[in-house]
C-alpha cells in the first residue's frame, strides 16, 4: 500500500543514500519557494535527485485531507515533486489520496431525515421552499457540525459593521476546519443545497461568509491570487487536486476527463478556506467564481482567463 509522506520521509532519513538525495531536493524546493533563479547545473542536479529516488516510497507517497500533520505531509510531497510546479498549469499531480467515489457520496440519509422529521419539521412547516435553511437545522443536530460552523461564522463576521476588518487568514482556517472535520453528510448538503428562490440562494451564498472569506472592496488580479496560492502548501495542494479531478475535456461527452463528479465536487470543497476560495456569485443561480479579475493582465491575460475559467466555465465542475 502507498504510504503517507510523513512515514516515507522517516524511512528515507534513516537511509544514508536516500537522506543525501532528499537534502538536495529540500534545497531545490527552498530556492523555488524563495523565487531564487537556479542556474543550469542546479536545475540538472535537482532533476537528477528526483530521478535518483527511483522506486522510493517517497516518490509515490500521498497525503490525506483529514490527517494529522497534513501541512508537514504536503511539504514533503512538494519537496519531492518540486519540478512539477513549473508554469501555471502543471499541477495535475495531486498530493491527495482520492477516496471519493459516487457510492461514497450517495450516503444513507435516512437517520438524518428521521431526526429532521421528528425534531424540527414542525418549525419548517412554513418554510418548505428553503432547503438551505433545512440543512442548517440538520447541522444543528450534530454537536460537532454546529460548533465548528459557529466557530468559523463568529471569526468571519468579526468586525462586520465597524471599521475593523476581519482576519481573513483566521477565517479561512476556520472554514477549512469545518469542511475537513465535519462529516460530508452535513457539509456537502449545506454547500450544495438546491434553491428555487433568491432568499434560499442568499443563504447558500453566505455559507462561506463572502464579505470576509471571499469578497474584498476591490477585486485582485487572478494571477496575483494564484501566486499567493502557490506559496502556500495547502492551497497549492488543493489546486492540484482540483485541476486533476475537475479537468474539463471537450472530447468527452460529459465534458469531464475523469468522469468522477464526486471527486470533482470534493476537490472543489477543498478550495474553500484557501487564498483561492470560490463561492456562488449570485442568489439566483449555481454559478461559481473566484473573487478576482483579469483586467490589466497585459500579455498574461490568456493565462489569467484560464485560471478564472477553471471555475466559471468548467463543464466538469
Amino acid at each position: 500500500p502507498r504510504s503517507d509522506c510523513v512515514m516515507a520521509e522517516q524511512l528515507c532519513l534513516s537511509d544514508s543514500t536516500c537522506n543525501a538525495t532528499y537534502r538536495i531536493l529540500e534545497n531545490c524546493a527552498l530556492a523555488k519557494t524563495r523565487l531564487l533563479p537556479l542556474d543550469h547545473d542546479s536545475r540538472v542536479r535537482c532533476l537528477n535527485a528526483e530521478f535518483d529516488l527511483g522506486n522510493s516510497s517517497l516518490l509515490h507517497c500521498k497525503c490525506h485531507r483529514r490527517m494529522k500533520r497534513q501541512e508537514h505531509c504536503l511539504r514533503v510531497f512538494w519537496t519531492v515533486h518540486s519540478s512539477v510546479t513549473d508554469g501555471y498549469f502543471n499541477l495535475e499531480t495531486s498530493p491527495y489520496e482520492n477516496p471519493a467515489n459516487e457510492e461514497h457520496w450517495k450516503t444513507d440519509y435516512n437517520k438524518l431525515a428521521a431526526l429532521v422529521s421528528g425534531k424540527i419539521c414542525s418549525r419548517l412547516a412554513g418554510d418548505t421552499t428553503n432547503p438551505c435553511l433545512k440543512e442548517t437545522h440538520v447541522c444543528n443536530l450534530s454537536k460537532k457540525c454546529v460548533r465548528l460552523r459557529t466557530d468559523y461564522a463568529s471569526i468571519c463576521t468579526r468586525g462586520a459593521g465597524s471599521e475593523d476588518v476581519c482576519d481573513q487568514r483566521k477565517c479561512h482556517k476556520g472554514l477549512r476546519n469545518f469542511f475537513e472535520k465535519v462529516p460530508e453528510d452535513f457539509t456537502k448538503r449545506i454547500l450544495f443545497c438546491p434553491c428555487q428562490d433568491e432568499f434560499c440562494g442568499e443563504r447558500r451564498r453566505k455559507t462561506i461568509v463572502p464579505d470576509c472569506s471571499f469578497q474584498s472592496n476591490t477585486k485582485p488580479n487572478c494571477l496575483g491570487l494564484l501566486d499567493s496560492c502557490l506559496e502556500d502548501h495547502i492551497c497549492k495542494s488543493r489546486l492540484a487536486d482540483f485541476q486533476q479531478n475537475c479537468q474539463p475535456a471537450d472530447t468527452s461527452p460529459d465534458g469531464c476527463s475523469l468522469h468522477n463528479y464526486a471527486a470533482c465536487l470534493q476537490a472543489y470543497m477543498g478550495m474553500i478556506g484557501t487564498p483561492m476560495t470560490p463561492n456562488y456569485v449570485s442568489n439566483s443561480s449555481v454559478e461559481v467564481s473566484l473573487w478576482c479579475t483579469c483586467e490589466s493582465s497585459g500579455n498574461q491575460k490568456e493565462k489569467c482567463d484560464q485560471i478564472l475559467g477553471m471555475f466559471e466555465n468548467n463543464k466538469c465542475l
